[in-house]
């Protein structure tokens, strides 16, 4: 008998199960999103001024603020996390390496609020004495995000060019390479996918978290012209939002900030997805 490659019944209908679910809800907020348009005048609420006041819930620069602390975070910590996976992989003494990786894994276990209170009476202080300002800014919010990602990304960069090193380390080793040799010109390049999943991954944790932005962003409703500039990203607003108001004006832009979010998640995914298929190919 020839075995059956197929999926067992249960399994299949669970994968079915999950998936209507997850569609139900993304249809659900695409769908109040496009609402939340129709009932506010279309393009009115992409509008730049937030004046509740006078009636006008522009949310242009809450768009402005998640992109640019997703973008700033991503750089800061994708560099951090790379020079962190390189002393992993060789470039610092093992003891170093290992007290690294144990630091590292105890990371993703910290909840997000400590990061957020430590910040509080760490750097915000630090950069209010130093640089002037409130403190609370877009400098502090990016720093505590791209720290808070390092761990996802360095452990997904550290696994791949684990994988990578094992293939190729006789090889290396015949062509007469040094273990830093080795991890420039064969783990690192080799490993182009998984820098890149690492990224997204950054990139989408930062979008979307909430409780840092709120805690250290300032939650002023602007663009954002400097890092001491205070700002309020669309994960922040919804909460504030939620918090204190669920109709009007304000709750039709809390509708349009989530399928501004779901919507953005989803192309940066497709978008690694396909430069991730185009190196592979």
């Amino acid at each position: 008998m020839r075995p059956s490659h197929s999926a067992p019944l249960w399994l299949r209908v669970l994968a079915c199960f999950v998936g209507s679910v997850l569609s139900t809800v993304f249809a659900f907020i695409l769908f109040s999103a496009l609402d939340a348009l129709r009932a506010g005048q279309g393009l009115f609420l992409f509008g730049p001024v937030w004046d509740p006041r006078a009636g006008r819930f522009g949310i242009a620069a809450m768009i402005h603020a998640s992109f640019l602390l997703a973008l700033s975070s991503l750089g800061a910590g994708w560099l951090l996390s790379l020079g962190c996976c390189c002393m992993l992989r060789g470039a610092a003494p093992r003891p170093a390496a290992r007290f690294l990786m144990g630091i590292l894994r105890f990371m993703t276990a910290v909840p997000t609020v400590v990061y957020g209170f430590t910040a509080t009476f760490v750097l915000v202080p630090v950069i209010r004495s130093a640089l002037g300002g409130t403190g609370f800014c877009w400098l502090a919010a990016a720093s505590m995000l791209a720290l808070q990602g390092v761990p996802t990304m360095t452990l997904v960069m550290d696994g791949a060019m684990r994988s990578r090193s094992a293939e190729t380390a006789l090889t290396a080793s015949a062509l007469g390479m040094t273990p830093l040799q080795h991890l420039a010109r064969v783990a690192i390049p080799g490993s182009r996918r998984a820098l890149l999943t690492a990224a997204v991954l950054g990139f989408g944790r930062a979008l979307g978290d909430t409780l840092l932005p709120t805690m250290l962003a300032g939650n002023a409703v602007q663009f954002a012209r400097s890092p001491l500039d205070s700002m309020r990203s669309l994960t922040a607003h919804i909460g504030l939002v939620l918090s204190s108001d669920m109709g009007g004006g304000e709750h039709l832009s809390l509708l349009l900030a989530g399928g501004l979010l779901l919507i953005g998640s989803v192309c940066v995914s497709l978008l690694a997805r396909s430069l991730g298929g185009r190196e592979s190919s």
